[in-house]
């Protein structure tokens, strides 16, 4: 599978030429779920699951606008939400069709109220 990004150009044509000509738009500089799908398993050969999975993550996050996955960092810092307040963003990550973290989301809250860290 020949690499390619967010707006479907092939990676190799992602050049500083097209830059200057003004031939790239920003979708040609985001990356493709289907490449970070790749790369998760590629990693999954090379014995790296943890990376893996992050890739998988990433890929379910690409449709989301940059701010979303900014505020979804943010409530995940310790302290920051509520249990009950991951529990409803695990459901929207689920109803986007991002599973991978919304369990991820899920695990991180039981694990704030477990320790404390929950705001």
């Amino acid at each position: 599978m020949t690499p390619i990004a967010k707006s479907g150009r092939p990676v190799d044509e992602i050049t500083l030429d097209a830059l200057r000509s003004g031939a790239l738009t920003a979708e040609d500089v985001r990356i493709h779920p289907a490449t970070l799908e790749r790369q998760a398993q590629v990693a999954e050969t090379h014995g790296n699951p943890q990376l893996a999975a992050n890739f998988r993550r990433a890929a379910e996050l690409t449709d989301l606008p940059d701010e979303r996955v900014m505020a979804i960092y943010e409530a995940l810092r310790p302290g920051r939400s509520a249990v009950a307040e991951l529990m409803a963003l695990a459901d929207e990550l689920e109803s986007l069709g991002a599973p991978v973290n919304a369990a991820l989301v899920r695990e991180a809250a039981a694990a704030y109220a477990d320790r404390g860290l929950a705001r």
